[in-house]
């Protein structure tokens, strides 16, 4: 009887957290769409930074977050899946120097990104001579966001059945067959996870791209990785620091921008993850 009593107190103990959590973060968004709707318009996408809030726009720092989202996930998912795929199909598991690389990604991925921030102006900024570039700051967040898309991708391809690799070989398949004909196609869904997770961070993060050098207020589009840029986060918080109200509406606008676009990307990766899993 206590014991069904506990299980049922803690059933309504995690529905209840569960339910204010969500509350509260729909008072959030409520809170920010009111105040930033009356500033979302097409005007504000495709106008230039201002000094002037009526003339502010978001286009700038639009252009510098797909720029920088883009070329991260181009450098990081690649060597994230390609790590994941040696590391558990090909490396020996017993190996001292496997064992010491597990344990260096596991830490890496718990790591301060304002570490990631210092250690991308160290080689990228000046060793490599990037300068303050889109290109440093891909290479940055795809420091930051590579030991999780590896740890998620390792937990996927370990799930993928044995009797599916075994029913390959009985077949006659070469091991790099198995391995992208039915591993990887099976670990997909939750690669995709981890991909999720991993870019929904990038997105939203600041302080790393502060460092290398994105700008708090630039005139022009970025045409190339060699650019300087700015990213919706930087302006967001440079827009919420100014003392007129008008500004602050501003910045809520601009949350809700990046809220969507958020949204779309995430959108884009589960309708993909939804596909492998039907053909699964």
């Amino acid at each position: 009887m206590n014991r069904r009593l506990m299980d049922r107190s803690f059933y309504w103990f995690c529905k209840s957290m569960t339910w204010m959590a969500l509350g509260i973060l729909l008072i959030l968004i409520f809170h920010i769409c009111r105040q930033g709707c009356e500033y979302l318009d097409w005007q504000f996408l495709s106008s230039l930074p201002s000094r002037s809030p009526e003339k502010a726009g978001i286009k700038t720092a639009l252009a510098g977050t797909v720029w920088i989202i883009c070329f991260t996930a181009l450098f990081a998912i690649p060597f994230g899946i390609a790590t994941a795929l040696y590391l558990e199909e090909y490396a020996p598991k017993r190996h001292p120097f496997v064992r010491l690389l597990q344990i260096n990604i596991a830490n890496l991925a718990g790591m301060p990104s304002i570490i990631y921030g210092l250690l991308g102006l160290t080689i990228f900024v000046r060793s490599l001579g990037f300068e303050r570039s889109i290109l440093a700051g891909s290479l940055t967040l795809a420091l930051l966001i590579l030991p999780v898309i590896v740890i998620a991708s390792q937990e996927a391809i370990k799930a993928v059945p044995d009797s599916i690799r075994f029913a390959a070989y009985a077949m006659g398949a070469r091991r790099y067959q198995v391995v992208l004909g039915q591993v990887l196609p099976s670990a997909i869904p939750g690669i995709m996870t981890g991909i999720i997770l991993s870019i929904s961070r990038a997105i939203g993060e600041t302080a790393p791209l502060i460092i290398v050098g994105a700008m708090s207020y630039i005139a022009y589009t970025p045409e190339s990785i060699f650019d300087m840029f700015t990213v919706l986060p930087v302006q967001i918080y440079n827009w919420a620091g100014r003392p007129k109200e008008e500004f602050h509406a501003i910045a809520a606008a601009g949350i809700m921008v990046l809220l969507l676009l958020l949204l779309s990307l995430n959108f884009i990766a589960v309708t993909i993850r939804s596909r492998y899993q039907r053909y699964k």
